[in-house]
């Protein structure tokens, strides 16, 4: 990426989200590795002969050129180029892609850079491309971005006491508290603290999804971080998960279980 007075050269970027801005054009909010989120009007990229037509696709990696000065709200798109790798994810993994997008617009304030978590939204995306399984990605996505923005609690200590956690003793990870003893619910001092001492790594990504694998890949993982999500939020449902559950219901009982729900 280099910056040519006003103008944004070359950087890496996913489109999140767009719509219509007129008969021709459109607003893109998209993720950047060195901006963060920024909005961009697509002046005539839904023309037949525009060359955005065919780019501008949600869970591609792009290179962006723009101009505009950084105080601006929106943004003009100078060029924009399909950067290569995979191919779209499609189907659950699509709908698991569409999840991240959706943490990001709501989690995510604009123009904030966040290279590190940029970085595993792109892993995130690549692997949805490749066919593996999508629930340890989006839990430690879900892990990094929580943590990113200031709201994930300490894993290794009890809320209130800050004692070191009994491995055996269970936990609830409270949205206003941290992480509180509880019995029969929650995971284990255990598995909350294999999740602790990945994300101190290096690379916490990397190690989340090796060190942690078993804890991400848990349903109770998902509905301890979920209350969480919706709290910073704002919202009680995130609408792809929503999207998934309508499509479990309008399968034949006798069609394969879609068993990774974002």
């Amino acid at each position: 990426m280099a910056r040519r007075g006003s103008r944004v050269h070359d950087e890496p970027a996913f489109v999140v989200h767009q719509h219509d801005w007129s008969e021709s054009s459109l607003i893109l909010d998209v993720f950047t590795r060195h901006h963060g989120r920024v909005v961009l009007v697509a002046k005539g990229a839904k023309r037949p002969t525009s060359q955005f037509r065919a780019v501008l696709l949600a869970l591609q990696p792009l290179r962006l050129d723009w101009g505009g000065a950084p105080q601006q709200e929106v943004r003009t798109l100078k060029a924009a180029r399909w950067a290569g790798g995979h191919v779209l994810p499609a189907g659950e993994a699509l709908l698991a892609g569409f999840h991240l997008n959706e943490l990001l617009l709501r989690l995510l304030p604009r123009d904030d850079p966040q290279p590190a978590l940029f970085d595993a939204y792109a892993e995130a995306v690549r692997a949805l491309a490749q066919g593996l399984p999508p629930a340890p990605r989006l839990r430690a996505f879900e892990l990094l971005l929580l943590r990113a923005q200031g709201w994930l609690p300490d894993l290794g200590r009890e809320a209130g006491t800050l004692r070191p956690l009994t491995p055996a003793r269970r936990y609830r990870l409270v949205a206003e508290h941290g992480l509180l003893a509880h019995e029969g619910a929650g995971l284990s001092g255990a598995q909350w603290g294999a999740l602790a001492q990945a994300l101190a790594a290096a690379d916490p990504w990397a190690a989340l999804l090796t060190e942690a694998a078993e804890v991400l890949a848990s349903a109770a993982l998902r509905a301890e971080l979920l209350p969480l999500l919706h709290y910073h939020s704002g919202v009680r449902r995130l609408y792809a998960r929503e999207l998934l559950r309508e499509a479990r219901r309008l399968l034949p009982a006798s069609a394969p279980p879609l068993d990774a729900s974002p």
